[in-house]
């Protein structure tokens, strides 16, 4: 006898996979992942917005504590605003969530926490706000209203699903991290006064484990999932190749949870990178950009988590979506973008014009690219 007899199916690679698909990827629990009575709240990457919709289908009470104006008749806000509990939007690193609770707590305040521009104020950690304050005035009051509902959508969770997506991120002089370098989506970037960091794995541990502390200052009794988001990086700022900056930033971040998961009492581990991106994924998980998550990737994800919370699949039929409104095109081009991140890479080349693309597409790209249009001739 040795140790390796008592193992199960799960423990073997020949055994785990023995129908295509992993096999016990959360072991044996006492109880659902999400029990169908718990209040959810979630924050992180791109990717974590993908899930929402999901969880909410599902019949998963999942809060919503900052609404934004969407009785209005105007384009909805883009870049997650809307689609989490509360209005933070995307967060990709553990020091960004950590000074998000932090400051809505009143325990954090940001030395450089506006941008004043002709026409609008602007929130350094929520840049990509569509419908901006106008004023000073009102950028203090809506500021201490958003901070005030992310408290409570904090404070009244049951359980907080957090996806980590990054380890490089812009910070200000007093350590304050940005959800996007100055200038991309905002602001002006300055040398003097913004900086790069690439956290490691023991600044990644440390601060979750903070988080997790803190959190439960406030909310005792909430349980904490923790994901790796399996979207690679868009463009790296540090000097190496953006393949072996994301191989980096990936295993830092699954390292740091797995550590978290392991010290910590009711913090689990859910292993959406691994679905996504191990070796037994199926080549359509990934869209044809080799980047993006197709939906056959995140149907299969939430299959896994909403068996581990002993709720049915969805079914594979899509629902139609509804067309866009006129009103929508002109500025819908940040909307597919997603996230910050992405317009990290709003210089780069666009793709050639084809006669198939619609002009409603053309209008898109050149909201989003303002800057590449051709240039007119002189008096025309």
């Amino acid at each position: 006898m040795h140790p390796y007899r008592q193992q199960t199916d799960r423990a073997f690679w020949s055994r785990a996979f023995a129908d295509g698909l992993p096999r016990g990827l959360l072991g044996h629990r006492a109880g659902p992942l999400v029990p169908k009575t718990a209040t959810v709240v979630s924050a992180g990457s791109c990717f974590a917005a993908n899930l929402v919709p999901f969880l909410e289908r599902a019949g998963l009470h999942y809060l919503r504590t900052e609404r934004l104006a969407d009785w209005l008749r105007v384009p909805p806000e883009a870049m997650g605003y809307g689609r989490y509990s509360a209005a933070y939007g995307n967060v990709y690193t553990a020091r960004q969530l950590l000074q998000l609770l932090r400051r809505a707590c009143g325990r954090f305040a940001p030395a450089e926490d506006r941008w004043c521009e002709p026409d609008r104020v602007v929130d350094p950690y929520r840049p990509g706000l569509r419908y901006a304050a106008r004023t000073e005035v009102e950028f203090e009051a809506l500021t201490r209203q958003h901070l005030a509902l992310t408290r409570q959508a904090f404070a009244q969770a049951g359980v907080f699903i957090l996806t980590l997506g990054l380890t490089e991120a812009w910070t200000a002089l007093d350590g304050a991290v940005f959800p996007a370098c100055p200038g991309t989506v905002a602001g002006r970037f300055d040398p003097d006064r913004h900086r790069f960091v690439d956290f490691s794995c023991a600044e990644v541990s440390a601060d979750l484990t903070a988080f997790v502390q803190e959190l439960r200052v406030i909310n005792a009794g909430v349980r904490i999932i923790l994901t790796v988001s399996p979207v690679p990086l868009v463009a790296t700022a540090g000097d190496g190749h953006v393949l072996t900056a994301s191989t980096y930033a990936k295993s830092v971040l699954r390292v740091a949870a797995e550590e978290v998961s392991r010290s910590l009492p009711d913090v689990i581990y859910f292993p959406a990178y691994e679905i996504v991106t191990g070796p037994q994924a199926p080549a359509e998980f990934f869209a044809p950009d080799r980047r993006s998550v197709g939906e056959a990737g995140i149907r299969a994800v939430m299959a896994t988590f909403l068996d581990a919370c002993g709720l049915p699949p969805e079914p594979v039929e899509a629902e139609p979506q509804p067309a866009p409104s006129d009103a929508a095109l002109a500025s819908s081009a940040i909307v597919e973008a997603e996230c910050e991140e992405a317009l990290a890479d709003a210089s780069g080349p666009i793709p050639a014009e084809t006669p198939e693309q619609s002009a409603p597409a053309r209008r898109r790209r050149a909201a989003l690219w303002p800057w590449r249009r051709p240039a007119r001739a002189e008096g025309h």
